[in-house]
C-alpha cells in the first residue's frame, strides 16, 4: 500500500479519531535521512515539468498555530532550485485585496507552468479564520451583507463550493492541487508555544494571537473538519498528516509527493526538434571555428 493511502481523504472524517501522532515505522532520525533522498529526487521532477512546460504544482498547506508549515517548507525543498517554487503566505487582506473577491488574490498567485508553489496557508482562511472571526467577512462589503446575523450557513456552504469550483478549474487547466492538513494536538502547540517563550532565540517566533486563538481551538476543528469533508474531492483530495513529531510529518509530506508524481508519466524532457537535431554538428562547428577565428584575432 502506498503512503499517501493513509492520509488521503475519501470519506468524511472526524478529526478528533485521526490520530497526531505518526503512525507509520520510522524513526525521527531514519525520517530525517530519507528525506534528504526524497527532497533531491522531488528537485529533479521540477526541472523535468519546467522542461515540460504543461503542468504546475501547488502545494496548499493549513494547520493550527506552530503545526510546522514554515519549517516543513524549508526542509522540503531545500534541494529545489530557488526559482522553481515560490512560497506565498497570505496574512490579513490589504486594502487593495478588498477591492476585489475573497479569490483574486489567490488567483493571481498560481504557479506558472513549470514550477511550484506552495501557499502558507490558503484560500480555505477564507472559511476557518473568517468564520471564527466573522468580522473579516463585514470587511469584504459584500451586497447584502451588512451584520454577522446576514452570514449564513447557506453563506458557508456557498463559499466552499464556491472553492471547490476554483480548485477544480486551476486542475483542469494544467495545475496539480496537493492539499495538506499538518494535524497538530491541543497538547504539542502548548509545548511548541513555551519553546518559543521559553528559548531567548525563538522568541521573535511568538504572538500574542498564538495564545489568544487556542481559545477557539473546538472552532477551529469543528470548521476544518466541515472544509476538509466538504471539499475533499476525486480530483483535489485532502491529505491529514499527523503534525506532532515534526521530521516524521516532514518524510510523510515528501513521500506522499513522490508517490503522486511517480504517476505522471508524460513528464518527459522534450525532444528536440528534427530541424535541430540534424544541425547540431553544424552549430557545433560554427561555436568552434568562431572561437578559433577570435582568438586569431586576438594574437594579431
Amino acid at each position: 500500500m502506498k503512503v499517501r493511502e493513509n492520509y488521503r481523504i475519501d470519506n468524511p472524517i472526524e478529526l478528533e479519531k485521526l490520530s497526531t501522532k505518526p503512525d507509520i515505522d520510522i524513526t525521527s532520525k531514519k525520517a530525517i535521512r530519507k528525506l534528504e533522498g526524497l527532497s533531491r529526487k522531488l528537485s529533479k521532477f521540477q526541472d523535468v515539468m519546467y522542461a515540460h512546460n504543461k503542468y504546475s504544482v501547488l502545494i496548499c498547506l493549513q494547520g493550527m498555530d506552530t503545526a510546522g508549515k514554515d519549517s516543513l517548507i524549508r526542509e522540503v525543498f531545500r534541494s529545489f532550485n530557488a526559482r522553481g517554487v515560490v512560497v506565498q503566505s497570505f496574512k490579513k487582506p490589504t486594502s487593495y485585496e478588498l477591492e476585489h473577491d475573497y479569490l483574486w488574490r489567490h488567483y493571481v498567485a498560481l504557479p506558472e507552468k513549470g514550477k511550484f508553489t506552495v501557499f502558507n496557508r490558503t484560500h480555505y482562511e477564507n472559511v476557518l479564520v473568517s468564520r471564527v472571526h466573522p468580522q473579516i467577512v463585514l470587511n469584504e462589503r459584500l451586497p447584502h451583507i451588512t451584520k454577522e446575523e446576514d452570514i449564513t450557513e447557506e453563506f458557508w456552504e456557498n463559499r466552499l463550493d464556491e472553492i471547490k469550483n476554483f480548485e477544480k478549474h486551476i486542475q483542469n487547466n494544467g495545475i496539480v492541487v496537493i492539499k495538506i492538513f499538518l494535524h497538530l494536538s491541543k497538547d504539542e502547540q502548548k509545548k511548541r508555544i513555551l519553546r518559543r517563550l521559553d528559548q531567548g532565540k525563538h522568541n521573535w517566533k511568538f504572538a500574542p494571537e498564538d495564545v489568544k486563538e487556542r481559545e477557539y481551538w473546538d472552532l477551529y476543528q469543528q470548521y476544518y473538519e466541515e472544509a476538509i469533508n466538504a471539499t475533499s474531492t476525486e480530483e483535489c483530495p485532502w491529505y491529514v498528516i499527523p503534525a506532532d513529531d515534526k521530521a516524521v510529518c516532514r518524510y510523510i509530506f515528501a513521500k506522499i509527493l513522490d508517490e503522486i508524481f511517480s504517476e505522471f508519466t508524460d513528464v518527459k524532457i522534450p525532444e528536440v526538434s528534427e530541424d535541430i537535431k540534424g544541425d547540431l554538428e553544424r552549430y557545433k562547428k560554427m561555436l568552434l571555428e568562431g572561437d578559433v577565428q577570435t582568438k586569431g584575432n586576438e594574437e594579431e
